[in-house]
């Protein structure tokens, strides 16, 4: 088993683990409206496939709102 953080909040996986397969195991709603930041930087969509993780990766799924007046 490792320990990540996702949002904020210590996780254990077992690796491997692609991003994408991360995204699945938390049911993150709306997978097209994410953006992901692995250890602080943001990920290409088109790489999520390829990236494993490694025990004490920080993740954050960030979502993009719009709005205004």
């Amino acid at each position: 088993m490792a320990k990540i953080t996702v949002n904020g909040e210590t996780q254990d996986v077992q690796l491997p683990l692609t991003l994408t397969q991360l995204i699945r195991q938390n049911n993150v709603l709306q997978p097209d409206m994410v953006s992901i930041q692995l250890n602080e930087d943001f990920v290409d969509r088109n790489e999520w496939d390829g990236i494993l993780l490694q025990d004490g990766d920080t993740v954050d799924f960030l979502y993009f709102m719009g709005g205004g007046m």
